[in-house]
């Protein structure tokens, strides 16, 4: 009994030895297998915003399964972003996330200052060697092919178009709509709407009146309210980020979906094996890694025209192929209605 356990105490103290050893030569991964990745994010707008929502549900998930330990910040201040940062970063989390369009440099001094830190940050700018990577969502693909149900569903030829701020993340989804619209409809017009907000859905809806008001038939719903409008009004609308049809059954008719999950989990994943590095992640947003989709029509799935169904689901696949590539226009849409 007694030479049990001293060979039981000798082969602790022999494991004990390689794991600081291990520990000591910097082994990969091994010192992070035994907590989990402290990973935090930053938002100037609440968790409920679309935008801001896809990203924290990524992070959410990964959370769930026992990858990270989350933190996050919602309704930030641009005047209080780098404070918020800094505390994050100062408070031994590994990997920083947040959107920064309003706060690039501030953002930016932040991760200089923390060159041992990770951050994924929405941005329009360019990474920033050597842990500042940068996002957007690059959902174009299936913002084409939403436009192309719009088309096929107005009988005003009259599409309005309300966003948030004119900026290329917003302009090149709006521009694919139009595009996608014209190629089912050619007699489309559309009036176009910004209401410098990331979230103000009382002007949204307001905006979208507007346009019902002068014929408007379809809405294309970039920001929250402008479903309402549509709802109220009884006519139709198209989804953004993410899909609203089951709180709006009878006039959300599509959705082009943001998925964050294929970054966050490359992010989460290289910072683990201590290979994170600058990079632009928007390449993880298209439809060929997971990083977006059109969401099923549902409700409306008998409603659409087949013909209209079928050349969606063409063009689907001609993307998915490689056959056909969505233009990135990221200058300010125009109105053309009259």
């Amino acid at each position: 009994m007694r030479r049990s356990i001293v060979t039981a105490r000798r082969q602790l103290i022999i494991r004990s030895a390689a794991i600081a050893a291990a520990l000591a030569a910097g082994a990969p991964g091994l010192a992070l297998a035994q907590a989990k990745l402290k990973v935090a994010a930053v938002y100037t707008v609440p968790f409920e915003q679309q935008w801001v929502g896809r990203i924290h549900k990524a992070l959410k998930a990964a959370e769930a399964r026992g990858e990270i330990e989350y933190k996050a910040t919602e309704n930030v201040s641009n005047a209080d972003y780098e404070r918020v940062m800094r505390e994050y970063a100062t408070g031994g989390n590994q990997l920083i996330l947040g959107e920064v369009f309003g706060v690039e440099a501030a953002a930016r001094k932040v991760a200089k200052d923390f060159p041992k830190v990770a951050f994924l940050m929405g941005s329009s700018l360019k990474p920033q060697a050597p842990n500042f990577s940068v996002f957007d969502n690059y959902i174009q693909e299936p913002a084409y092919l939403s436009g192309m149900v719009a088309g096929g569903m107005t009988k005003t030829n009259r599409i309005g178009m309300v966003g948030g701020f004119p900026i290329p993340e917003v302009n090149r989804l709006m521009n694919a709509f139009m595009a996608g619209a014209k190629e089912t409809n050619p007699k489309v017009e559309f009036s176009v709407s910004f209401i410098n907000s990331w979230f103000d859905p009382p002007k949204a809806k307001e905006a979208a009146f507007a346009m019902i008001d002068k014929g408007a038939d379809v809405m294309y719903a970039e920001r929250f309210g402008v479903s309402d409008a549509a709802k109220e009004k009884g006519k139709l609308a198209i989804g953004n980020v993410i899909d609203t049809q089951a709180q709006y059954p009878d006039t959300v008719v599509a959705s082009a979906l943001w998925n964050f999950e294929p970054s966050a989990d490359r992010a989460i994943k290289l910072v683990k094996e201590g290979k994170f590095a600058a990079e632009d992640y928007g390449v993880y947003s298209t439809m060929k890694h997971k990083g977006s989709e059109l969401a099923p029509l549902g409700t409306f799935e008998k409603k659409v025209p087949a013909d209209i169904v079928a050349k969606v689901k063409a063009k689907q696949a001609d993307i998915l192929a490689g056959k056909f590539t969505v233009k990135v226009d990221d200058s300010q849409p125009k109105s053309t209605a009259k």
